[in-house]
């Protein structure tokens, strides 16, 4: 394999070239775990850590390296590395970080599609289809819908799941999957062509993990369903990695997601809440709020039965949580900024009493 392999692009190359680069070696980050990584040449793959200086100066997770991200390193020894700048990202999958107000967590970088994957038995949800596509809108990533375990439900039970997916999200592609006889795995592979890069995402036990081992034929990753007792999925996917296909595809497994918070791009949720977005265009005050609101055409819609309830519900709810995101991320930007300046300020009185 070669750096075409893995999906190497001309604006990288010329990346390199504009900024004199060429002392470095280029590399594909593959795989991610607990800020350990292996980068991936095409020919060589290497064990390799950031430099002292990346993780002095980053300023959240999302500063560090991720799947999918080219790098450029200096190797040692055939294959240990230091990761000394990641390239400029094309794409980039990102949620809020749990637990960490104010900041971001990289799911994948440089993708071209996502496969979202929710099963039909007892994990479907609309609510949180429409946060997929928010953050997938937002990174500028093409969405595909993939509704697993097919085999476990009746064709009157698929059908009732199709009505509701068209009413609430009538222009989002979708693919039916059973993972048992493969039903769908051939539209699956109709989406992926040599060079572009595909993610697959999802909650844990949804089958993510074995449709990859589908795709790339191989039984390389571990599997779980969901619990029966918890009706959730258990973690089989600890880390993030990046595999090549036979018909050269390049395609990430991620870990299962229980929670997805929307960051600070609006446009996202524009996108995938269209229709009330531009409806919510044509309202009378510019910060409505589409509540109760005097000349709200959104309200108005919804009581013509225009729009869904549940979508404009979902819709005011991520647009509360973008809100408190942004606050959050300006007041987090302040502190660091008043620390700076005291930091300033104590180094500027230390110097004067140097003698």
């Amino acid at each position: 394999m070669n750096l075409s392999d893995i999906g190497i692009t001309s604006e990288i190359a010329k990346y390199l070239v504009d900024k004199n680069l060429g002392d470095y070696t280029l590399g594909r980050v593959i795989r991610e775990n607990r800020e350990r990584y292996v980068v991936s040449t095409g020919e060589n793959d290497y064990e390799a850590e950031i430099t002292g200086n990346m993780m002095f100066t980053a300023n959240s997770r999302a500063d560090y390296p991720s799947v999918g991200d080219w790098v450029i390193m200096k190797t040692y020894n055939y294959d240990l590395a230091i990761i000394h700048e990641i390239l400029p990202r094309r794409t980039v999958l990102e949620r809020q970080s749990i637990n960490k107000p104010g900041e971001k967590q990289i799911i994948a970088a440089n993708v071209d599609i996502a496969f979202i994957v929710q099963s039909i038995d007892n994990n479907l949800n609309i609510n949180r289809l429409e946060r997929y596509l928010t953050i997938c809108h937002s990174a500028g990533i093409e969405p595909v819908f993939v509704i697993s375990k097919i085999d476990l439900s009746s064709e009157k039970e698929i059908k009732e799941v199709i009505s509701i997916l068209k009413t609430r999200e009538k222009d989002t592609r979708y693919i039916l999957l059973s993972n048992i006889t493969k039903e769908g795995l051939d539209q699956i592979m109709s989406f992926i062509e040599k060079g572009k890069t595909y993610c697959v995402v999802g909650s844990s036990g949804v089958g993510k993990s074995t449709l990859i081992n589908n795709i790339l034929k191989k039984d390389i990753l571990k599997t779980r369903e969901i619990s029966k007792s918890t009706n959730k999925g258990k973690h089989t996917t600890d880390h993030r990695e990046l595999f090549i296909l036979e018909n050269g595809g390049i395609i990430i497994d991620t870990p299962g997601m229980r929670e997805l918070g929307i960051t600070d791009d609006s446009d996202g949720i524009n996108t995938t809440f269209n229709d009330i977005f531009n409806l919510s265009l044509k309202c009378k005050f510019p910060d409505c709020k589409h509540l109760m609101e005097e000349g709200c055409a959104v309200v108005e819609a919804l009581e013509k039965g225009l729009i869904d309830r549940d979508s404009l519900e979902n819709y005011r709810k991520m647009n509360r949580e973008q809100e408190h995101f942004q606050l959050t991320l300006a007041e987090k930007r302040k502190k660091e900024r008043q620390f700076g300046k005291m930091v300033k300020k104590v180094m500027n009185e230390k110097n004067k009493y140097k003698y």
